[in-house]
């Protein structure tokens, strides 16, 4: 009886030692989500007008033979960045993420093109190559607390392929953070700039309201990959504070399982 006493004593003392653990990475989570949700909130109006601008440009008679705006033959590889966290306990938060850049794959594979991929986060690496994925550039340490310079470096990679045509095709695949309680793995296409994606301006009174110096092709030439920054930008932000939600909520969960174990061990 005694001996018995004392494991139900050592196993209530290490549930309560995780529960402790859990509940500090819980509230943990918790404060960097609101600080992660702001940052998503305010990167949307640069990223909204950003898009207004380029929709103006347009209208103006600039782009028509602009790279990032042209789909050009499918001869080169598709480019796939995916975005996962660095760390794991976040619920299925890695796992939806590299599921849908999975499934982007194999669906561009099916269509007879050549795929290849950047991962951001240690977790989408692993998986990738796990899986027999070619991954062409990997980044770490972006996701945590994102920066536009760590944004910038990844979305000049990008662009590089692309101009260089090595890539036809690029594919941002992320958490898009929607609410607090609700986070979508998503698949977009980042290049070529879909039109759709730059039609909020009001375009019919651009050329007798504007008179653009430099020449609205110059000013889209800088604009095009400031835009795709800005795109990466917004991304990194949505994923990081999905993330933090999604451990927050997994932590939770783990702190009332420990909380249930205890009372029924005692």
């Amino acid at each position: 009886m005694g001996a018995r006493l004392r494991v139900l004593r050592r196993r209530i003392g290490s549930v309560q030692s995780t529960k402790k653990i859990t509940r500090a990475m819980e509230l943990i989570s918790a404060s960097r989500i609101a600080k992660a949700q702001l940052r998503v909130e305010q990167a949307k109006p640069y990223s909204e007008q950003m898009a207004k601008v380029i929709a103006n440009l347009q209208a103006a008679g600039a782009g028509a033979q602009h790279p990032l705006l042209i789909t050009p033959e499918q001869t080169g590889e598709v480019l796939i960045v995916a975005i996962s966290a660095d760390r794991g306990l976040a619920g299925a938060y890695n796992a939806n993420v590299i599921r849908v850049a999975e499934r982007t794959y194999r669906s561009e594979i099916a269509k007879g093109r050549n795929v290849t991929m950047i991962a951001v986060g240690k977790k989408g690496v692993s998986a990738f190559r796990y899986k027999g994925l070619e991954v062409a550039e990997s980044y770490e340490g972006l996701t945590d607390v994102p920066t536009y310079e760590g944004a910038r470096t990844v979305a000049a990679e990008i662009i590089d392929r692309f101009e260089s045509g090595r890539a036809d095709a690029v594919h941002l695949v992320y958490t898009d953070f929607i609410t607090v309680g609700r986070q979508v793995a998503v698949s977009r296409q980042l290049i070529p700039i879909n039109p759709d994606d730059v039609s909020a301006a009001d375009t019919d009174s651009v050329a007798a309201d504007y008179e653009f110096e430099p020449s609205p092709s110059q000013i889209l030439s800088r604009l095009l990959p400031a835009a795709i920054e800005a795109q990466v930008y917004a991304a990194l932000l949505s994923a990081s504070a999905s993330e933090h939600a999604s451990r927050q909520r997994a932590m939770k969960s783990a702190t009332d399982n420990a909380k249930q174990i205890i009372k029924d061990l005692t």
